[in-house]
Order: C-alpha cells, then structure tokens, then sequence
C-alpha cells in the first residue's frame, strides 16, 4: 500500500470493517482514530459478562479460517499469535421437528452415507454440489470479493468475463439451484441453512452462495479460545501495534465536508478535522442521521426500499447443570422452513414455527460458566421492525422454551439462573441498526456485488464506507474483506 504519512483518518464505528480497515490505513502511514459508540469495541461481536458467564452476543461462528489467515499474514502474522482455534466435532447438530435428528461433521465420506439414507442418488449429488461450491468458492474469492467491484466499470474487464459462469450464477436462486441436486426437503435445508447468517432466504438469496457449502463442509467450523471476542481483541491489539488510536463512548452526531478536510463531532462535543472518514456504522443511519442533506448519496425512498435482513429475538441464558444433547451448535428446523421465511420476508410478523439457532459454547470452552452451570443462547431469527414489548417477549420466550423442550429434550425452564433478553429494538438502541436488523442489507439478487451501497461516496470526496452494508457483504470474514478494500479505495484515491 502507499504511504499516507501526512493523513489524519476518522473510523466511525469499531465493527470488523472499522477494526480491519483502520489496521490497514494505519499500515499505510496514517493517523487514525477510531470512534466506537459503545463501552467495547467490535460493534455487534460484543462480548457479556455476568454472574460468572461470558456470552458472545453477536456472531459466534468461526468460518472462513483462509480469511483471517491471510488477513494476519498481510501485517506479517498469524492468528496463532493472538488465539487458539478448536475445530468443532460435530460442526453442528440439527434437531428437524419431526423427531429426526442429524451431526454434521468434518467427514465427508460420512456425510455421502447420511446423504445417502434420505435420498438414493444423494451421496453422488453431494460430491458434485461440493465440487461446485468449492469451484464457485475459489473463483468468486479471487475474482470478486477480494477484488473491489463496487462499479459497472470494474465488471468490463477479462477477470470477469473468465469467470462468466460464476457470475451467471447470480440470475437463480439458491431454492432453485439446490433443487437441481437434492429433492429430499431436509437435504435442502442443510445446504441452505447457511442463508440465515448472509440475511436472505432460499428463494431471494442468488445461487452463487452455494459457495458457503464448501465452506460448511470443507473449511470447517472452529471455536476460538475465549470466544469471538478474543477475535476482536486481537485485532485491537493488531491495530494499537500498528498505532491506531481508540476511543469507547464515543458516539458521532454530525459528519460534514469542510473546505479542508471534515467535520467530525461527538455527542460530547468533541470535534475532529481529519483528512478523510471510513464510516462502519450503520450505512443508512450514517447517511440520514449524520450527514446533510446535500452530502448524501442516497435519498430516504432509497433506504426505505432496501431488503434488510432480519433481526433477531435472542436470550442469553445461564444454566444449572448439563444441556445434554445440545452441541456447541444446534439448529433446531420444522419440517416445512417456508412459513418462517415468509414471516420474515413477506408477513413482517413474529413466526408460529420458528426455525432458530443454540449455541452453547460451554460444550467447549469451561472458562465460559461457573463449574456446574452451561452457557447458551438461543437466536429466532425475526423480522426487522417488529414490535417487541415486553408482552410480546414474554409469550415468545415461553413459546420458544416450551419449542426447545419438546424438540430437543432440554427443558430449560425451571433451571434458568441468569437471563438476558436481546431484540429488535435493543438492535436499533446499541448498534443504531436500520429497523433493527441484526445484520445489515439482505444478499438479495438487487443487493449483491455492485448492486450494494458505493464503499466510496459518490457525493463526498474522501467519505468511505466499510461494512456489512457494502461490498462483499455481511459476516466476519466479508467485514474483514470489506475493511481491506475500503482501505485500498482510499488509498488508491490518495495517490
């Protein structure tokens, strides 16, 4: 990267994108600062500490190691140098509410013979949609998410037109994609499950995300020691190493273009002026809120037409005893997924069966709950902007319990001793997230690639943004990628 030496550089907002691109920028020579809202850094890979128990509160899913390797490599590292990673055995367990229950694991010769027992054929169709998720995978990393393609421009070029069959892959959709290979209703789910954590469903979700299946079987899923949190922990560290400077409690209320450089003002009234700003808050919430008028892209017709993904109904929950036969992760799936995603995606309204999501870390990793207790969480995906009182959590926690009870044969009930409840609107308080998504903008088929929000403003010289709102998109690794690219833009503009 070029030398920025000379450049002072506001990061609104200590998510993965801010972390990364701020590590980045400060490898490049600039000054850099890091505004972060809350009282920790990692916007929603936040971290919960109570009575004796540590919860992720956001993603606790480690995916993708190949990005964080090449992440580290690049300021000569290795995540080794900052965490120890466990790959999980299963990688998780899905309970299907018709009593049938199913681990998936790292081998895949086991997994042709699971395959096989629901669907005759469905052992040859799982090595040909691997191979084709792994050749997806492979092309679409190199070709267009570690290349910034956020302009028309950037597609008209011999890389892409190689890759052509990829990118025609974004015309279907994964429904009709994973149909091709599997008819058995529980097969398909299992490879579209993966859906949930890019914010769609298998009918708005583009096929080329098959790809997330090499990733499920192939890649591997991994627990860091301590959690997610001592991912952000190592990349602060990375970032303080490198001289970026951060500030908690630091919400920004105004961004504004001056004659030489920005405005940047805290809610404390603490004023900076540097050269140029990444935002990794929320994108709309940044252009709407914090911006003028005549210094936004995009206009409120714009934002209220976007597919945001949902968000989530999550209770964070300290347990007496063991939760035997939850594993560290555990998808507990109705038979027929549909009406849930059509809560989400067309009836905006809380799901009568839901499909949703545990996670007990505590399977792994003992540090995480006092001894004789288990950490866990559950995450219903919901609707963003629904209404969510305290009456209306109340009937959904038993609701969900009752759910988990008489599906998985854990009754939580009577042995709950520490609980937290986390919503749409606790969504939209803490992370000023866009009717409370948990996540940013859906991967629907009219917001992928360039079809996502410029990681460069078009109206605004030197205001970036970095993120789950624009390119690649939503997760860890994407934010990671996100961070470099933003972080190149800039720099690629500076010179």
């Amino acid at each position: 990267m070029s030398d920025l030496s000379s450049e002072e550089v506001v990061v609104v907002g200590g998510g993965f994108g801010g972390l990364s691109a701020a590590c980045y920028l400060a490898d490049a020579g600039a000054e850099v600062r890091l505004l972060e809202k809350n009282e920790q850094l990692g916007g929603r890979a936040s971290r919960l500490e109570a009575e004796g128990f540590e919860f992720d509160m956001g993603p606790s899913w480690y995916l993708m190691p190949d990005v964080f390797e090449r992440f580290f490599a690049y300021f000569g590292k290795e995540p080794s140098d900052f965490y120890d990673l466990e790959r999980l055995d299963p990688h998780y367990r899905v309970f299907f509410k018709d009593g049938d229950r199913l681990d998936v694991t790292g081998n895949n010769a086991e997994m042709r013979e699971k395959f096989e027992a629901y669907e005759p054929g469905a052992a040859e169709a799982f090595d040909d949609y691997l191979a084709t998720s792994e050749r997806h995978y492979e092309t679409a990393m190199e070709k267009f998410v570690y290349e910034d393609r956020s302009r028309l421009r950037d597609w008209v070029d011999l890389d892409v037109l190689t890759a052509a069959p990829i990118g025609l892959q974004l015309l279907g959709s994964m429904q009709g994609h994973v149909g091709d290979y599997f008819d058995h209703p529980k097969l398909q789910q299992i490879m579209q499950y993966t859906l949930v954590f890019l914010g769609g469903s298998p009918k708005n979700t583009p096929a080329l995300y098959n790809m997330m299946s090499h990733v499920d079987f192939n890649l591997g899923v991994y627990y860091p020691e301590d959690g997610i949190a001592s991912v952000v922990e190592a990349l602060v560290e990375l970032g303080e190493g490198l001289g970026v400077t951060y500030e908690t409690d630091a919400e920004v209320a105004e961004i504004a273009r001056r004659k030489e450089g920005f405005l940047v003002e805290t809610v404390h009234g603490e004023t900076l002026h540097p050269d140029e700003v990444v935002v990794n808050a929320d994108y709309a919430h940044a252009e709407r809120e914090l911006l003028p008028d005549h210094e936004r892209q995009y206009d409120d017709g714009y934002w209220d037409d976007r597919t945001y993904a949902p968000s989530a109904f999550l209770m964070y929950m300290g347990v007496e005893g063991d939760v035997e036969p939850l594993a560290h992760h555990t998808l507990v799936l109705p038979t027929d997924w549909e009406p849930h995603f059509d809560d989400i995606f067309e009836e905006a309204d809380w799901p009568d069966d839901p499909a949703y999501y545990l996670c007990v870390p505590s399977k792994t990793d003992d540090s995480v709950a006092p001894e004789g207790h288990s950490n866990l969480f559950v995450l219903v995906p919901v609707a963003p902007g629904l209404h969510d009182g305290d009456a209306v959590r109340e009937e959904y926690r038993e609701k969900i319990l009752a759910d988990i009870a008489e599906n998985t044969g854990v009754d939580l009930r009577d042995r709950v001793v520490y609980e937290k409840q986390f919503a749409v609107s606790d969504f939209g308080e803490r992370y000023n997230a866009t009717e409370g998504t948990a996540l940013g903008l859906a991967h629907t088929l009219r917001q992928t690639a360039l079809l996502r929000p410029n990681n460069r403003s078009s109206a605004v010289d030197g205001l970036y943004f970095t993120g789950s709102f624009t390119t690649p998109g939503i997760g860890m690794p994407m934010c990671l990628i996100s961070g470099q690219n933003t972080a190149e833009r800039l720099i690629s503009d500076h010179e």
